[in-house]
């Protein structure tokens, strides 16, 4: 699949391994999953075969690990020696596989899977999720959302189960399911997001109804609504989000399972009480989409990425943005933290949902409508890999190690250290100004700057990570830099933004204002895009700082591993897994896990932090 990356490689060559402070990751060619008889890639095709093009939905992965017997259970994160009963399921074109995923261990036996299903054009599945509640050692209930709408629940292993929601008509919604998650220690549960920018709770035991779904309000708040369905008997849907503006592009529930993190096209970030349904806290993207998310392992921190190319990480407690990370030359399609590299403290990092637990599961019950589940995560996850670390010197160490993809298919690993991540709101003095006068070609006024007109003031260092120093020029490649850094009214700044990122800017919905003060030409950027009245209200706050307003960070590893844009990230105890949009789904394997490799041990994630002192910036040389 790919070209050995070395030294004296390019930074276009696929890297087939990379170093970081605990030791080299290397990739399990052996590992490889795919669909049967894949035809390789084609870089004349740009896409492999036909049924897998750049027009399909992204390539997702999916893991569950079958517990071995009624009293013993594995977690998704489990080391692979549990025998065959860790299952991957991922999508590809109009196709779903669902393997025994055989880990580092065992070479992927691509003949034998578990379930194939080919779908039709407007069928095409997007997304998917596995039931860990109910999993068991004889079947698994599988949730895949497809491009027209409809959810299908199946069992891919018995073969027992097949039932389809809004099916027929799609009278419920008729826009593409984006994400769909099985709602923790819920037996029958399910939220299903769409592109009209509505969200569904479903109970699985419960049919549709035969006509169109009549609503009734139920709760209301800051750019959000939630509704019932009105019918004499308990009817699907339960519950319909309506939230933002735009396609609500994904999802993702606290480590407690409390608290339900949602993106959108919008560009908005909105964390919510997933009990009671209420807003707390919300943040902004840079400028466009925002299209991925998830939580930090402890709860305390959500990051997200999209089209601004950066990764943005907001603190639950202190409800703003603390950071922003540069790194990408385009889109973040995942993040996910790597709980297995992570160090926190676990003496306050769930305060937030050490409630009464008595309080909380009724609660719970009373608006989700399922009985009480022993296995639900109220308490505290093991928090044995994960405890505190110490420096030596009687001091606590903090950090979170985080990854992400893009379409530029780059994979990114961050170390967020806690002295960036408590560093407060800054207002520069010679802070943005949005100017609707002056300024070049088109209609467009153009976005001045004070501080940010000089590349160094967005504590972006220009020196390069690791042994590849090409790949970061990022603070003068990316077009977030070239945004804060130009003015766009200049001829000579927008060729070079057309040949750096070739992807166009999201378009505004469509009742924002039109009369924004702040507009690029589409005759500027490659696309059109005016901010909201909102946006520019929040623009400078802490809820969407400028670069030169918080700290920006740099990702201590930033390889090319594909030929396609990436879109899958997991993160396992002995290796981690990435698929792309040709098809490839990727294993590799973790320092020193490798079978049979004579590797030189290396230092634990603990001492690493401990001796390192501050952020990791040597760990990206490819050997």
């Amino acid at each position: 699949m790919a070209v050995q990356g070395g030294e004296s490689g390019t930074k276009e060559e696929i890297k087939t391994q990379f170093t970081t402070i605990e030791g080299v990751y290397r990739l399990l060619p052996l590992s490889e999953y795919s669909r049967p008889n894949r035809v390789a890639y084609n870089n004349s095709g740009g896409g492999g075969s036909g049924s897998g093009g750049s027009s399909s939905p992204p390539v997702r992965v999916s893991f569950v690990c079958l517990p071995e017997n009624s009293s013993g259970s594995c977690g998704v994160n489990s080391v692979n020696n549990n025998g065959d009963r860790t299952k991957i399921c991922f999508n590809y074109g109009r196709e779903l596989f669902v393997y025994t995923y055989r880990g580092i261990k065992k070479a992927a036996d691509l003949s034998k899977p578990i379930d194939k299903r080919a779908y039709n054009k407007e069928d095409v599945p997007t997304c998917h999720d596995f039931n860990k509640t109910t999993a068991s050692p004889d079947g698994v209930s599988l949730l895949v959302g497809l491009l027209g709408g409809q959810v299908q629940l199946i069992d891919p292993i018995t073969k027992e189960i097949n039932k389809a929601y809004n099916a027929g008509e799609r009278l419920i919604d008729k826009t593409k399911v984006t994400c769909v998650r099985w709602i923790p220690g819920s037996p029958n549960q399910f939220l299903a997001a769409h592109s009209s920018g509505h969200m569904y709770t479903y109970n699985e035991e419960l049919l549709c109804g035969v006509d169109r779904p009549h609503y009734q309000l139920f709760k209301q708040g800051d750019g959000y609504s939630v509704y019932t369905c009105k019918t004499k008997s308990t009817r699907n849907p339960l519950y319909r989000w309506v939230i933002g503006e735009g396609s609500i592009n994904e999802f993702a529930f606290s480590p407690c399972s409390k608290y339900l993190a949602v993106v959108s096209q919008d560009g908005s970030l909105r964390v919510f009480n997933f009990d009671t349904m209420d807003l707390l806290g919300s943040a902004r993207s840079y400028y466009g989409g925002l299209l991925c998310v998830c939580w930090s392992p402890d709860g305390k921190y959500v990051v997200t990425g999209g089209e601004d190319d950066l990764i943005t990480v907001w603190s639950f407690h202190e409800k703003r943005v603390v950071a922003r990370g540069q790194g990408h030359k385009s889109w973040v399609t995942v993040v996910a933290f790597d709980n297995f590299t992570t160090l926190y403290s676990d003496l306050d990092g769930f305060d937030m949902c050490n409630e009464d637990t008595s309080k909380h599961n009724s609660l719970t019950n009373d608006v989700r409508g399922s009985k009480p589940n022993n296995s639900a995560p109220n308490s505290r996850p093991n928090s044995n890999r994960n405890s505190l670390a110490s420096d030596g010197l009687g001091l606590n160490v903090i950090s979170y190690r985080l990854g992400s993809v893009g379409q530029d298919t780059f994979l990114c690993l961050w170390d967020l250290k806690d002295d960036v991540l408590t560093q407060p709101y800054r207002r520069p003095r010679s802070s943005t100004v949005v100017s609707s006068s002056g300024g070049g070609s088109g209609s467009g006024g153009s976005l001045q700057t004070g501080h940010v007109a000089n590349a160094k003031c967005n504590n972006v260092k220009e020196s390069s990570v690791g042994s590849d120093s090409s790949h970061h020029s990022h603070s003068t490649n990316s077009l977030t830099a070239k945004l804060a850094n130009l003015n766009f009214g200049e001829k000579k700044d927008k060729e070079k933004l057309d040949k750096d990122h070739k992807r166009s800017l999201s378009l505004a919905p469509k009742n924002s204002t039109q009369n924004c003060k702040s507009s690029i030409s589409k005759n500027q950027v490659g696309g059109s895009m005016c901010l909201s009245e909102e946006t520019c209200k929040t623009m400078g706050t802490s809820l969407c700082p400028r670069l030169d307003e918080c700290p920006v960070i740099e990702p201590m590893i930033c390889k090319k591993i594909g030929h396609e844009r990436l879109s899958g990230l997991v993160f396992r105890e002995d290796c981690v897994v990435t698929s792309c949009q040709d098809g490839c789904v990727l294993t590799w394997c973790r320092p020193g896990k490798q079978p049979g490799s004579n590797q030189h041990s290396t230092p634990s994630p603990t001492t690493a932090v401990a001796m390192g002192g501050g952020p990791i910036a040597s760990g990206g040389t490819v050997v």
